[in-house]
């Protein structure tokens, strides 16, 4: 059974959100704060995470962080009655996989969830397709799949899952030009309703994780109105 920790202040949105997961057959740890929500993660775990944005003491934004800290792994979805594409971008650039904005549909919202559940299965899969999950070289410095990091001249970043599956993706296809909707159909699934400035925002902040210049990237480079393309050094 999968477990989704839900964050929500607004009770009848909070007590809604439970009766239709648990009639779906999710089991739901709800609880009302971010910092509750919070310490239920700690205490009991959960396979994925529906956070409102605004809450008090903790914003889904803070929570968001707390729990990546501690899971890099675990799927995130903001829920927010805001519809500034800052917002969305903030969520993404803080690891969120969707966001979905209020007021939604039941449709709407299980759909996103099967479907970010998915993709979460589909891109720890093509993870692991690197052989044995070994070390391998990219931009200068050595990608750790099993640790999660990239290190070049003894710094060491920190990346997420899905960062280690695009590094490894582009890594088996050195020289191709890849498509946005290739790549967002690969990694993301396909099913994926998102725009292509969710893989634009995923690739900025990869490259200022991995490129000695981010305003000037040597290792994966952008193919204009196409799409991106890894130049491997020999």
């Amino acid at each position: 059974m999968i477990t989704i920790l839900v964050a929500e202040d607004e009770e009848p949105i909070r007590e809604g959100l439970i009766d239709l997961l648990e009639g779906e057959g999710y089991k739901v740890l709800a609880a009302a704060d971010g910092r509750s929500a919070l310490n239920l993660y700690r205490e009991q775990g959960a396979d994925m995470a529906l956070l409102d944005i605004m809450m008090p003491g903790m914003s889904g934004y803070e929570l968001c962080g707390e729990i990546r800290r501690e899971n890099a792994r675990i799927p995130v979805i903001f829920l927010s009655a805001r519809e500034e594409e800052i917002d969305k971008v903030v969520g993404l650039e803080l690891g969120a996989d969707d966001y979905i904005v209020k007021p939604f549909g039941v449709r709407e919202l299980l759909a996103r969830l099967k479907s970010v559940w998915r993709r979460s299965g589909a891109a720890r899969e093509q993870e692991s397709s690197v052989p044995e999950r070994e070390d391998f070289p990219f931009a200068g410095g050595v990608v750790n799949p099993r640790r999660f990091c990239f290190e070049r001249s003894g710094i060491e970043q920190e990346l997420s899952e899905r960062e280690v599956a695009l590094l490894s993706y582009f890594f088996r296809r050195p020289g191709e030009v890849l498509s946005r909707e290739k790549l967002l159909e690969d990694l993301w699934g396909l099913e994926y309703g998102g725009t292509t400035r969710t893989l634009d925002q995923h690739i900025a902040k990869l490259r200022r994780k991995i490129e000695e210049d981010p305003a000037h990237p040597r290792a994966i480079i952008t193919v204009h109105g196409t799409g991106y393309r890894y130049f491997r050094e020999e």
